[in-house]
């Protein structure tokens, strides 16, 4: 049995599998569903479709549970960090002084 590690997309939790991720699984912490996109080590927002994988199918809705058979568990980093920062980015362009 081997043991799958990954972090959350939506919260940052590490969290650990035995064998496989379901698309059912969720994570323990904020409830979010584990097996997305944006979980995936194929996940890249520069990439055509947002996927680095030439041959997967197009998902519009990146944070919700997926069927794609070349989902493999990432790093989680494809959301909240990259938005997090073009926010601040914008806030600190268009700042006052």
């Amino acid at each position: 049995m081997a043991e799958i590690r990954l972090k959350c997309f939506s919260c940052g939790a590490e969290i650990s599998f035995i064998d496989i991720v379901s698309r059912r699984d969720e994570c323990p912490k904020c409830r979010a569903d584990v097996r997305v996109c944006k979980n995936c080590q194929f996940y890249d927002p520069k990439a055509y479709n947002e996927c680095r994988e030439p041959s997967a199918e197009v998902i519009q809705v990146k944070d919700r549970s997926t069927l794609c058979d070349f989902f493999r568990p990432g790093s989680g980093a494809g959301g909240s960090t990259s938005q997090d920062a073009l926010r601040a980015a914008a806030e600190a362009l268009f700042k006052k002084n």
